[in-house]
């Protein structure tokens, strides 16, 4: 179990990470009734504006959490089945014997072999980071296009598999949430972004949370730090970015207090039913896109340490910006943490990341912040 809330360990873990080098953070850390909220470092290099606990944050990611329990919901409601073939949703989207092969299931758990579509964009849209050639100049070439879903799904399906359906390990893919989004306009007759807030968000009464209608995040929040493995320095702000290249797959605006609320009911079986929260927590083995291997559920991960409580939740990352928010199994410890840089890890000749002291100095503000 977590020892209580200790704010002033609390706030010298935030305070290591951002001499470490990250520009800011914030956190916000429950424990029963209990609630710590703190800041560490700046949400503008230029100003100095200081980062607070309350802004807003693109959170990645952890999108992926609220569109699984959108199609739960469906599921719930008779109109989708989890181990229902794709094909019969999208045919023309996954035709002929992978449409029929592949469950909604295999989506939501990454165990499609669908492959993931960002490595195909550059060559064939010219609109996403190329290492080989260009560097980060995409990044700033495309903050302003709006991409096309069955465009971007067209590329992971059309791309050589990258496993047998439903054989593990997966393969972490925006193409299979890309294609769930897609379901649920199939279903319900509006946007997938429509479905998510409805169902969702305001059934879990958020109201900081939202899709971006446009490039802007809308209300206080930080600067956006990429620093593309160190090709990008000083690090560039890409807060004003046209996130419709992930869509339902990472595009959530959201605040750490909104993250904690949510993650808080759906353990408790306020979101989905305790049924479809059983079939959430199964996890499969899954290639991560940093090439570990992660245990995932249905829009869910676990985290634990070694003789520790398991804590149940999702991360992100966007450009510049990441976060991570989980619950312990039992929900009586929460934590949420959001920072505005990204792949602050230079890379080596093979292009490994390199070992940073942000790295240790995050692990030790998670474990802080979960254990005490």
């Amino acid at each position: 179990m977590s020892n209580p809330l200790d704010g002033a360990a609390l706030d010298a873990a935030m305070e290591d990470v951002h001499r470490a080098g990250v520009p800011g953070l914030f956190a916000e850390v429950r424990d029963g009734d209990r609630v710590w909220r703190g800041a560490a470092g700046v949400a503008d290099v230029a100003t100095g504006r200081p980062v607070t606990a309350g802004m807003r944050h693109r959170v990645g990611s952890i999108t992926k959490t609220f569109t699984a329990a959108a199609v739960l919901r469906q599921a719930e409601a008779g109109r989708i089945g989890l181990d229902a073939p794709v094909g019969r949703y999208l045919p023309e989207l996954v035709p002929g014997e992978r449409g029929e092969a592949i469950t909604v299931r295999m989506l939501i758990n990454h165990t499609s072999g669908l492959a993931e579509y960002l490595p195909y964009a550059y060559p064939s849209l010219k609109a996403f980071p190329d290492l080989a050639n260009t560097g980060p100049q995409s990044l700033d070439d495309h903050r302003f296009t709006r991409f096309d879903p069955t465009e971007l799904i067209g590329l992971g399906v059309a791309a050589p598999p990258v496993g047998t359906p439903g054989s593990a390990p997966g393969l972490y893919s925006n193409t299979n949430y890309l294609l769930l989004g897609l379901l649920l306009e199939k279903v319900t007759g509006g946007t997938a972004e429509q479905c998510i807030t409805r169902d969702v968000i305001e059934r879990a009464g958020l109201r900081d949370t939202a899709f971006p209608t446009g490039p802007d995040v809308e209300g206080p929040h930080s600067r956006l730090y990429e620093a593309w493995f160190g090709m990008i320095d000083p690090p560039r702000d890409y807060s004003v970015h046209d996130m419709s290249w992930v869509g339902p797959s990472a595009s959530l605006i959201s605040t750490l207090a909104d993250l904690n609320r949510f993650y808080r009911l759906l353990l408790a079986g306020k979101i989905v039913s305790p049924s479809s929260l059983a079939q959430m927590q199964r996890t499969v083995q899954v290639v991560s896109q940093e090439g570990k291997i992660i245990d995932y559920g249905l829009g869910l991960l676990p985290m634990e340490s070694p003789g520790q409580s398991v804590f149940w939740g999702n991360g992100g990352t966007v450009w510049g910006g990441g976060t991570l928010a989980m619950i312990r199994a039992d929900g009586g410890r929460q934590m949420a943490v959001a920072m505005n840089l990204q792949r602050w890890n230079g890379l080596d000749s093979s292009g490994r990341p390199q070992p940073h002291p942000i790295d240790g100095a995050l692990a030790a503000l998670y474990r802080v912040a979960m254990y005490g």
